[in-house]
């Protein structure tokens, strides 16, 4: 990666390309933009998985020390009903349980969402079983030295967690779970959204001004916890893959919310995005949380027989060999709603940057802080936070002092 004083360097050329195509009402927006408004940093899975494995207390408060407003546990329900931390009930990926001969005999094969999944299931586990695991990172090119050695959090350690550490902090710091394949929980007796709210309930945060986001890829259970919560509710928008031109695919199952399968629903995840599928959302919802490429997509700098050229000639094709295409108008449509818009995931290593960002993960950010977004999830808190600075720093005059003085101009979270 470049170092950081030469961000601005390549952002010139980016920021020429935002400027030129982002739509007037974004400019007014980011022309106002200051510190107790600024672009929140969530942090996915934690906010630093990109070092620790994810979903573990360690994960989450290293994520907090880079400077993360919330963290991100994702919610899967054990056999005893207990809320936990993981990214899928499936455990195989995320834990070290297929290393324990104890547990060998629980291995099988599980329809989730449509897919015939092998794996060790969270809803065969009870939280004491649960408890013996130790998680693993997922992502094999990033640090494996600390695999088995952290626990696995309910959502109320996590809380807990996000309490203790705003008082240490001296900030809000505030959580933003996931209730992962609700579809599928409901199928098997467990489902999440009562139990998700009466862990809130428990710890005073399920109200309205609490530093509290939930967010699904399903809509009907989001529908659902609206009739039952003031919390604020997110719509998550999925797609499989960004084609050659940079529009997307939409290959099942990452083709529509499960919730349309099961109903017969037509569509795609696209259509939520509409101004007509926006107005939908705005019935249930209070923002969006959309795959990034629906803000800002790329497009492949060369393409040969339908597919991607290695342009760089590293042997791999990736997104170093993509160009950035012009914004999308889905944050202005969005924005002229009332609906917050939290785009995800956003990751440093080289392999995963589209060319024009030149090799630093810092003109992403920058991208879409300029873009309008009002926050974003990240695997690598402390680049967000960074990143968020440089912006506040073109975009509010006073941030310098509060910069160099005090954390008086933070935001609240609230």
């Amino acid at each position: 990666m470049r170092p950081l004083k030469n961000a601005c360097v390549a952002l010139l050329g980016i920021g020429t390309l935002i400027a030129a195509t982002t739509t007037v009402v974004a400019h007014e927006e980011n022309g106002r933009r200051r510190a107790d408004n600024a672009p929140l940093v969530i942090g996915h899975r934690g906010g630093a998985n990109g070092y620790l494995p994810e979903h573990t207390l360690e994960a989450y408060s290293l994520g907090i020390a880079l400077g993360a407003d919330y963290i991100e546990p994702d919610l899967v329900a054990t056999k005893d009903g207990h809320l936990i931390a993981r990214h899928e009930p499936n455990l195989i990926d995320t834990t070290n349980v297929k290393s324990l001969p104890r547990f060998a005999d629980r291995r099988r094969t599980v329809m989730v969402d449509g897919v015939a999944t092998d794996g060790f299931f969270a809803s065969d586990f009870t939280l004491g079983e649960i408890k013996q695991l130790r998680a693993v990172q997922s992502f094999p090119e990033r640090d494996q030295s600390f695999n088995g050695k952290f626990q696995i959090p309910t959502l109320a350690e996590v809380i807990d967690l996000a309490k203790r550490k705003s008082r240490e902090e001296g900030r809000r710091i505030g959580i933003y779970p996931e209730t992962k394949h609700p579809t599928y929980h409901q199928s098997i007796g467990l489902p999440l959204e009562d139990r998700l709210l009466g862990v809130l309930s428990a710890a005073g945060w399920n109200n309205r001004n609490a530093p509290v986001f939930i967010q699904s890829f399903e809509t009907a259970n989001l529908r659902y916890l609206r009739g039952k919560t003031s919390v604020r509710l997110i719509q998550l928008v999925d797609a499989n893959d960004v084609k050659p031109d940079g529009s997307l695919d939409f290959s099942k199952p990452y083709d529509k919310p499960y919730d349309w399968v099961v109903s017969n629903r037509d569509g795609l995840f696209k259509d939520l995005l509409t101004p007509h599928g926006l107005q939908e959302v705005k019935g249930y919802a209070d923002g969006i949380g959309p795959w990034k490429p629906y803000l800002i997509s790329s497009a492949c700098k060369s393409v040969q027989g339908g597919a991607c050229v290695d342009v760089t000639g590293d042997g791999l094709v990736d997104d170093r060999d993509r160009v950035l295409l012009p914004p999308t108008d889905v944050i202005a449509n969005a924005h002229r709603l009332g609906l917050l818009v939290h785009p995800y995931t956003f990751r440093s290593e080289q392999k995963r940057l589209t060319g024009s960002f030149e090799g630093n993960a810092v003109n992403e950010y920058l991208a879409f802080y300029e873009a309008g977004v009002d926050g974003l999830f990240s695997d690598f808190a402390d680049t967000a936070v960074a990143a968020r600075a440089m912006f506040l720093l073109k975009h509010d005059p006073d941030y310098a002092a509060c910069l160099v003085n005090a954390r008086k101009c933070e935001r609240s979270n609230d």
